[in-house]
């Protein structure tokens, strides 16, 4: 493999990565996950949606390589591909609420 374009290629994983992550549902479904695997009825329930939209969701993210299916007889569970995303997302969102904190203390009044 030439090195000179690893650089360019994880640039671009990262990207594909961040893309799916572009949508809530689908980080409430990466976090529904992180539960417990699940089917995509269960999947959808769990995050109010409709079946249908939740495999789209579930696919964009399996083709991503957020997540894994395995046929379990008739069914299909779904799971996190990788527990460490959801360490990624939470500290995400300290450096978010961290942001909106700092943001409401320059509206509030002195």
């Amino acid at each position: 493999m030439d090195q000179s374009k690893l650089p360019d290629e994880i640039i671009q994983l990262h990207a594909d990565i961040c893309s799916a992550l572009a949508d809530p549902r689908r980080i409430l479904l990466l976090y529904a996950l992180s539960e417990e695997p699940r089917t995509v009825g269960d999947l959808a329930i769990r995050i109010g949606m409709g079946q249908p939209a939740a495999s789209r969701h579930l696919k964009i993210l399996r083709e991503r390589g957020l997540v894994r299916p395995m046929r379990v007889g008739a069914s299909v569970l779904y799971s996190l591909a990788d527990p460490r995303l959801i360490e990624a997302l939470d500290l995400l969102r300290a450096v978010l609420r961290d942001r909106l904190v700092h943001s409401a203390s320059l509206i509030e009044p002195e």
